[in-house]
């Protein structure tokens, strides 16, 4: 019986300092069987306490709505590390129905209410951490009471600065100080509110953590789809939303359109949100009132509508994709970041914006445009310039999503786990929960005749046409998928990519690769080496046929057609990643249809790969070239292969030196790095970094597998684990590889950002990697 191999790899951290960081487990959210806790933890026992002292829902404010997205995504990236519960913060009597995560409330307003806490949370023996959502104006009313609060709790606290003021007098500084020392970690959201806390505050930045404001990831559907639906068909949209109130200064928007309306008489500007809260109990609706007349006395009330509420959060992003033009217009300079701003970034909006620092640190001119404070005139030409040249626009648009793709939640959630496992030491382990499968990304990429090779974003690239590799991967991605699920979906899939490598195939038996959307092939086939595209090609047809029991027989009747009339050209390859694709899938054939002749084929393609080991492995270079490049991990697993089907040993010992030379160099204290796209790792050099790709650690993932299957050695099971953390977020840039919103996969992890677009490699790549782990979480 196998090992349960998601027991022990923890992430673990110190309060004191910053240790490397052992890969985290991974947990599947499917099932509380396949639920497993820390090496020698008892899972009767309880899970540790993180107590968010916020306010929260059903409240309405910003900060409330900030907490409650962090906290969900805490809890579907790290659901059973710790329990999130909360203690919402309220000023004065208040009836507010929380929901059940909400276990305590604040006073804010009444300083006994603070000693109580403190007294609760102290006793509380489940509680490891307070992470505490600070904003000036919570705690306006009791000041000292707030501060002896902080010194009262006898736990690590971690306090987030919403505002950080510029220039503070010496009275602010000493309560900004006071606070700092309270806490072990201060968390920021902006580069700039750090380099304040450093500058003016004196805060010592080794507890200053920059965590910038998290974002939604959306699913960039389609604009006109959305202005349809929300009666908008033919409208330039503006945009601004939030919690009105004087700050907004909406009216230099207004007082803007008229000019606007000249050059562009189709535009429409969207004031989304209620009033806030606080305002309508102490002025209540004058501030709108205010905005109505003055729309009413400039004439512009076809150009602008109000949508007075609260909206949810599916609806915002909707509105938010539909939009042309977000406007941000706060007349506070010293607002240090905004929840809005950052949605409608994360939305693709062009932004314009007034100069807050949040808008100085991410706006360039190449994402959007910033104005002057209650400037109408220049909101007027920014708002012209960008309606008026659509090209420019869109680029922008597409700059602004790579600009803010790594402050998506899930990254948030990432730094916030990571913060909590260094304070908590081995109290709090990080214990990554498994995305749900999905082939929706897949599906959106396939049409009728086969998988499109790029995307644009999450959308297919239509004029890069279709490749024989990415239907050949699409073909063992949805076999794997249809083995674990048996869904008749699957089929018309796997179909697809069947006949399209059928269509490749020439009359003596090799393949082409490149297909243009006419379906014609294209020049490049003739330009450029094909012998790994036919490798895949064979090793796609072998992985159907051993599947022959389950599926169709026409499809394996056709897969053995297709494959036996490649034995002849077979015989001519010599590239060496190639004869491993083929080496895989002759052996996957000899599972499905056993004959002498695969096998002496598979041994003489062995062999050929054994003459190139020989000749140039040494001591410290156990390899069958005079380089590490792409795709490494499957040289040894069609060793491993070839020992499987022949039983000759040599075939097993070179399998085991050359994927243990591999690992040494893939892995290290950071979790996995695989070798760069950019360039190849020669013998005797330092390889470069960056550029990892996500085939490449899919492929090595898979490897891993097999070869925990032939020797049920862990060290293969821990690495796997290690490696499929890479797509979670555990990796140089801590960002999530695998887009669980869309269900593609980024291109890429370069050397400051990921390469936004989920072409078909990258997404059959990372599915590969999750049906393989799937396997393993099921198995005790």
């Amino acid at each position: 019986m196998k090992t349960n191999i998601l027991k022990k790899r923890v992430i673990q951290g110190t309060r004191h300092q910053n240790e490397n960081l052992l890969p985290a487990v991974l947990l599947s959210p499917e099932s509380s069987e396949k639920k497993w806790f820390q090496s020698g933890m008892n899972e009767q026992n309880s899970v540790p306490e993180i107590l968010v002292i916020t306010s929260y829902p059903p409240r309405e404010c910003g900060i409330a709505t900030y907490s409650q997205d962090l906290i969900t995504s805490l809890n579907n990236k790290f659901g059973t590390s710790f329990s999130i519960k909360v203690c919402a913060m309220e000023s004065g009597k208040s009836n507010f129905k929380y929901s059940e995560d909400v276990k305590a409330t604040l006073d804010t307003t009444n300083s006994e209410s603070y000693l109580k806490l403190a007294n609760d949370i102290n006793k509380d023996n489940l509680i490891k951490i307070v992470l505490i959502q600070h904003e000036f104006g919570f705690f306006h009313k009791q000041k000292e009471p707030f501060l002896k609060f902080l010194y009262q709790i006898n736990k690590p606290i971690i306090t987030v600065f919403h505002t950080v003021l510029p220039n503070p007098n010496e009275a602010l500084k000493q309560k900004v100080q006071n606070i700092a020392s309270a806490c072990s970690e201060l968390i920021v959201m902006t580069n700039r509110s750090k380099q304040i806390l450093l500058e003016e505050y004196d805060v010592p930045t080794s507890k200053i953590n920059v965590i910038a404001h998290g974002t939604h990831l959306v699913p960039n559907l389609n604009k006109d789809s959305l202005k349809e639906k929300y009666n908008l068909i033919g409208k330039k949209v503006l945009t601004t939303f939030g919690l009105l109130s004087s700050g907004k200064s909406v009216e230099t928007t207004l007082k803007a359109l008229p000019e606007i309306i000249k050059t562009i008489p189709e535009v429409m500007f969207l004031i989304i949100g209620k009033t806030h809260p606080e305002v309508v109990k102490n002025d209540g609706e004058v501030y709108r009132d205010m905005l109505l007349k003055t729309v009413t006395d400039l004439k512009i009330q076809d150009h602008v509508r109000f949508i007075n509420s609260y909206l949810n959060l599916p609806d915002l992003l909707e509105y938010l994709q539909l939009t042309d033009i977000y406007l941000f217009t706060t007349n506070d300079p010293n607002q240090a970041v905004s929840g809005t701003f950052a949605y409608a970034m994360s939305c693709g909006c062009p932004i314009i914006s007034t100069p807050i620092p949040h808008a100085k640190e991410v706006l360039t001119k190449d994402t959007g445009i910033i104005i002057d404070f209650q400037n109408s005139k220049q909101l007027a030409q920014g708002v012209i310039l960008l309606l008026g040249n659509d090209k420019l626009r869109n680029e922008i648009s597409t700059n602004t999503l790579q600009k803010i793709v790594f402050t998506a939640w899930e990254n948030s959630a990432v730094a916030h786990a990571k913060l909590f496992a260094k304070q908590t030491g081995s109290k709090i382990s990080m214990l990554y929960n498994l995305p749900e499968i999905k082939l929706d990304h897949v599906e959106r990429m396939t049409t009728e005749f086969g998988m499109i090779q790029f995307s644009k974003i999450n959308q297919p690239d239509f004029d890069s046409g279709y490749t024989l590799d990415d239907n050949a991967r699409a073909l063992i991605t949805v076999c794997q998928h249809y083995e674990l699920n048996s869904k008749r979906r699957d089929l018309i899939l796997i179909e697809k990519y069947l006949h399209f490598i059928k269509y490749c195939q020439q009359e003596g038996g090799n393949f082409l690769n490149y297909v243009d959307m006419d379906k014609q092939f294209t020049k490049q086939n003739y330009e450029t080496n094909l012998d790994d595209a036919n490798g895949r090609a064979i090793w796609a047809l072998g992985y159907l046929i051993s599947m022959k029991s389950v599926l169709p027989q026409e499809f394996s009747s056709t897969a053995v057609s297709i494959l036996e009339k490649t034995f002849p050209h077979i015989e001519t390859i010599h590239s060496t990643r190639a004869m491993a694709f083929i080496v895989k899938g002759m052996c996957l054939y000899y599972k499905g249809i056993g004959t002498t002749e695969n096998v002496m084929l598979t041994e003489r393609l062995a062999n050929r790969m054994v003459e190139m080991y020989n000749h140039e492995s040494t001591k410290n270079w156990e390899w069958f070239e005079g380089y590490l490049t792409y795709a490494n991990s499957i040289l040894p697993e069609a060793m491993l292969c070839a020992w499987n089907v022949t039983g000759k040993v040599h075939f097993k010992a070179i399998a085991k030196d050359s994927l243990d030379f591999l690992l040494s160099h893939i892995f290290n204290e950071n979790g996995i790095e695989v070798i760069s796209n950019k360039s190849r790792f020669n013998k005797g050099q330092q390889p470069d970094k960056f550029g990892e790709q996500p085939i490449d650690v899919a492929y090595t993932i898979m490897t891993l597998a097999k070869f925990y299957d032939a020797f049920q050695d862990k060290k293969y099971l821990d690495k796997m684990i290690i490696a499929f953390n890479w797509f979670l977020g555990e990796n140089r840039l801590n960002q999530i590889i695998y887009n669980p919103c869309t269900g593609g996969c980024y291109d890429g992890l370069e050397e400051f950002n990921i390469n936004l677009n989920q072409g078909a490699e990258s997404t059959v790549s990372y599915l590969m990697a999750r049906l393989t782990i799937e396997k393993y979480i099921n198995e005790k």
